[in-house]
């Protein structure tokens, strides 16, 4: 975390620069702004390395994750676009990939045959059990510091961040 925490220190100073050029910088929430892509990216690649020897990708755990959670182990290539945030052409990539491996079946819904059923096969159950408790502890460490109130107030404001943005993205550009 070395290179993080020096790109961090980069940023501050970057920004303390901008604004003696431009006064009006919101430096606050340009600090913010940054600091958290800083983050996600590092819990991105974080998160490539655990995936790495089980030959996945961030958008296929993604999707097997959401399979795996869901009642049935079901859910429609529409909603996993939705909710794994991927295009149609990539989504159809990740279900091919995931088929090709038994971790999941694609086909004909028993109540309309028009529409497409994905579902966690057995032998995805398996694999999530198997691949997801060995991450357990990284996650733990990342949060090393935080009390049980540090992570209820991380979660509400990211939360609430959230719902700023989805009013903005419904907003008229201006």
């Amino acid at each position: 975390m070395t290179r993080l925490s020096h790109c961090i220190r980069m940023m501050d100073e970057g920004i303390q620069r901008m604004n003696q050029v431009m006064p009006e910088l919101p430096m606050a929430e340009a600090r913010l702004s940054r600091l958290m892509l800083m983050v996600g990216t590092s819990l991105e690649q974080e998160l490539a390395l655990k995936l790495k020897p089980h030959k996945l990708n961030h958008s296929e755990f993604l999707t097997m994750m959401i399979l795996y959670s869901r009642p049935d182990g079901s859910s429609t290539p529409g909603e996993l676009c939705e909710l794994a945030t991927q295009g149609v052409t990539n989504m159809t990539r990740i279900a091919n990939a995931l088929v090709k491996r038994g971790l999941i079946t694609r086909g004909a819904s028993q109540l309309d045959r028009r529409r497409v059923v994905i579902r966690i096969t057995p032998a995805g159950r398996r694999f999530v059990l198997k691949m997801l408790p060995p991450m357990f502890p990284r996650v733990g460490v990342m949060f090393d510091g935080f009390s049980d109130a540090d992570k209820r107030q991380l979660d509400r404001l990211l939360r609430k961040l959230a719902d700023n943005l989805e009013q903005m993205s419904g907003a008229d550009p201006a």
